[in-house]
């Protein structure tokens, strides 16, 4: 699944985000998102902000049929560190 993941990424993510994410897939891995784009990394350490979800949510928030926004309000999605910066994210990766 992360395979399927990193194209649409690092499209996105590329000169888009500002400091370090890291994108917690449930049972899948960890990708980490910065200015240079997205990896692969089984690297642990510190993000700006985390974002955890199944595979299953995340596919639906990058393909846009799932609000980032109603995925944490519901439990779906849960954010540890800055609230704002994870909206600014989401807003990257929902970009088409």
């Amino acid at each position: 699944m992360i395979e399927e993941f990193l194209p649409v990424l690092q499209a996105k993510a590329e000169g888009n985000i500002e400091g370090t994410v890291k994108l917690v897939i449930a049972d899948e891995g960890t990708i980490w998102l910065d200015e240079t784009g997205a990896r692969d990394t089984d690297t642990d350490g510190e993000a700006d902000v985390t974002l955890s979800a199944s595979a299953d949510v995340f596919k639906e928030i990058f393909s846009g049929e799932r609000n980032p926004m109603t995925a944490y309000m519901t439990g779906a999605l849960s954010v540890d560190g800055s609230t704002s910066r994870a909206l600014k994210v989401s807003a990257v990766l929902t970009d088409d």
